[in-house]
């Protein structure tokens, strides 16, 4: 954790970085580090844990990262909650709180990121049709044939 925390230390003398660092370790053994580079890349889904994640699978050479555990110095938003999911770690381990961090911005009178993690949230928990983002569907049964063949070829 102390690393994780080190690393979202880094923002606050680097241009371009955000405070929230993460570390993933497998056997005791850093193996993917990451800090938030979302206005340094520019790149939104450039957040700590998204690169911990990105630099683990590399160093790793799978996508697979079972056995691992993220510690990062923020609870993760949805975003990374979604990653850390598709990546399979066996365990997340966080400093702040997002309710910690919430408050601190409300005390500074400022916003930790374009979009609060507790719309998002609220969002992913409410049917696809009743979002406030506009959606729709297109070419259904292309994609889905698409999805069909790769599936069809798979071992």
């Amino acid at each position: 954790m102390a690393r994780a925390i080190e690393l979202s230390r880094r923002a606050l003398s680097e241009p371009g970085l955000r405070p929230f660092g993460a570390v993933i370790v497998k056997d005791g053994v850093i193996v993917g580090e990451g800090v938030n580079q979302a206005n340094a890349k520019p790149d939104p889904t450039s957040h700590g844990e998204i690169e911990a994640i990105r630099d683990a699978c590399l160093r790793l050479g799978k996508p697979d990262l079972a056995g691992c555990t993220l510690y990062t110095s923020s609870e993760p938003c949805p975003m990374c909650t979604a990653a850390v999911y598709a990546a399979r770690l066996d365990r997340v381990v966080y400093a702040a709180s997002a309710e910690d961090n919430a408050a601190l911005a409300a005390e500074a009178k400022k916003q930790l990121g374009p979009v609060p993690a507790a719309l998002v949230r609220d969002e992913i928990a409410t049917p696809i049709d009743a979002r406030r983002m506009p959606t729709s569907q297109l070419l259904r049964d292309e994609a889905l044939a698409v999805v069909g063949a790769f599936l069809r070829q798979s071992p």
